[in-house]
C-alpha cells in the first residue's frame, strides 16, 4: 500500500517537532467529524478515531476538542480494527472560531491550521457587504489570510459596480471572481493551492463552495445546491470535511453559515480605514458620536466613508465587547455604559433602587 504524503497535507517540521513530546503515539490529521467520532489520516491511510477518557476529562471547553484540520497524536497509524484513540491535539497555528450553538460563552473551532480562508459570496442573491465585513474580522483573527472569492459571475450584470463597492470594504484583501460555467472559471483560485497548503472555504449555503471545490479536485466529491429565490439556501454541506488534492495540499469545506456569532475578531484589519481615520480625531478616545473635529464623522459627511459600514463597525465592536460574557454580565455591561455619564454602575444601582421605591 502506498504511503500518504503527509507533507502535502500540511505536516510541517513545527508539528513533527512537537509530536516528539509524545513518545509511543503516531501523528495524524483530522479530516472529518461526526458527533463523537473523527476520521483521521496518517501515513498509512484513513482510520476512525475517538478521544480518550482522560482527554474528555481534561477538556474544559468545546475548543479543546479535536477539530477538522487538527494534527493529533493517536495510539496507532493504521486501521487494525476498532477505533483509534486520540490522546493529544498539537498546538494550532491558526483556528477559525465561532460561537457554539445554544451556549452563551462557549466557542467552537470550525477548522484549524489554515493558511488561507476563502470567503465565498455569490454575485446574485447572496451579495452582502456587511456580511463580508463580519467574515473578514473573524478570518483575520483566526491567524490565516482571508481572500474574498466571488462566485456565479455569469449571473451578475453589474460586476464593475460590485467590485467598486467591495473595494471600499476589502482593505487590501485579494478579491477573486469565479464562474462555474467556464473551463477557466476557477484559475484564479488554483494559484493559492500548493503542497502543504490548507485552504478553508466559508460562506452561506448555496454560494458555490462545493462546486468550486469539485472543480479544484477534478471530481464531484461534494453535493451542490443553488440558493433558492428566497435567498435562504439550504445546508448542502452538513459537516466540515478536509479533502486532499494530490500534490496541491488540502481544502476544508464547511457547513453554510449565513451569520456567525463573533467570539473574537480583528477589527483593526477588517476596518483598517476606520482605524486609520480614528488616529486623526482631535481626541484620542473619540467615540465618533458627536465630538468636535471627529475625522470619522467628517469622512462620512464628505462621502468618503459609508455610514452603513461605520454602523456595522460599531455593531461588531459591541459584539466583541460582549463575547464570552453570560447574560447577567452583558446586562451589567449595558447598564454601566448607559449610566457612564452619571458616574457608572454605582449611580446606576442607586437609580434603580430609587425607581423601585417609587413604585
Amino acid at each position: 500500500m502506498s504511503k500518504i504524503d503527509m507533507e502535502n497535507i500540511g505536516l510541517s517540521q513545527r508539528f513533527i517537532t512537537e509530536s516528539t513530546l509524545y513518545s509511543g503515539f503516531y501523528i495524524g490529521r483530522v479530516i472529518s467529524q461526526y458527533k463523537d467520532l473523527y476520521k483521521a489520516v496518517t501515513e498509512n491511510g484513513e482510520l476512525t478515531a475517538e478521544i480518550s477518557g482522560k482527554f474528555r476529562f481534561d477538556a474544559k471547553t468545546l475548543s479543546d476538542y479535536p477539530a477538522v484540520g487538527d494534527f493529533v497524536m493517536l495510539d496507532r497509524n493504521e486501521d487494525t480494527g476498532g477505533n483509534a484513540i486520540i490522546h493529544h491535539v498539537l498546538t494550532r497555528k491558526s483556528a477559525f472560531v465561532r460561537k457554539a450553538a445554544g451556549t452563551s460563552n462557549d466557542e467552537q473551532v470550525v477548522a484549524s491550521n489554515i493558511d488561507t480562508v476563502f470567503i465565498c459570496m455569490s454575485l446574485n442573491n447572496d451579495y452582502n457587504l456587511r456580511r463580508v465585513e463580519r467574515y473578514l474580522g473573524i478570518a483575520w483573527d483566526s491567524g490565516a489570510v482571508p481572500v474574498i472569492v466571488l462566485t456565479k459571475a455569469d449571473l451578475c450584470d453589474n460586476l464593475p459596480q460590485k467590485l467598486l463597492e467591495l473595494d471600499a470594504v476589502a482593505c487590501g484583501v485579494d478579491v477573486l471572481v469565479t464562474s462555474s460555467l467556464t473551463a477557466d472559471g476557477c484559475i484564479s483560485v488554483q494559484s493559492y493551492l500548493g503542497s502543504g497548503k490548507t485552504i478553508a472555504f466559508i460562506g452561506s449555503s448555496g454560494v458555490g463552495k462545493s462546486t468550486l471545490i469539485n472543480k479544484l479536485i477534478g471530481q464531484n466529491a461534494l453535493q451542490t445546491q443553488d440558493i433558492g429565490n428566497d435567498d435562504k439556501g439550504r445546508h448542502t454541506t452538513t459537516r466540515r470535511e478536509l479533502i486532499v488534492i494530490p500534490s496541491d495540499g488540502v481544502v476544508i469545506d464547511t457547513p453554510g453559515m449565513r451569520e456567525l456569532g463573533i467570539e473574537s475578531a480583528d477589527l483593526t484589519k477588517a476596518f483598517a480605514d476606520i482605524e486609520e481615520l480614528s488616529t486623526k480625531c482631535k481626541f484620542h478616545d473619540c467615540t465618533h458620536a458627536g465630538e468636535p473635529n471627529c475625522a470619522v464623522q467628517k469622512a462620512i459627511n464628505d462621502g468618503l466613508l459609508s455610514a452603513d459600514r461605520f454602523a456595522n463597525y460599531l455593531k461588531l465592536k459591541k459584539e466583541t465587547k460582549y463575547a464570552g460574557l453570560n447574560s447577567k454580565q452583558i446586562e451589567n455591561e449595558k447598564i454601566t455604559a448607559m449610566f457612564a455619564k452619571m458616574g457608572g454602575m454605582k449611580n446606576a444601582r442607586e437609580f434603580i433602587k430609587a425607581k423601585s421605591k417609587r413604585r
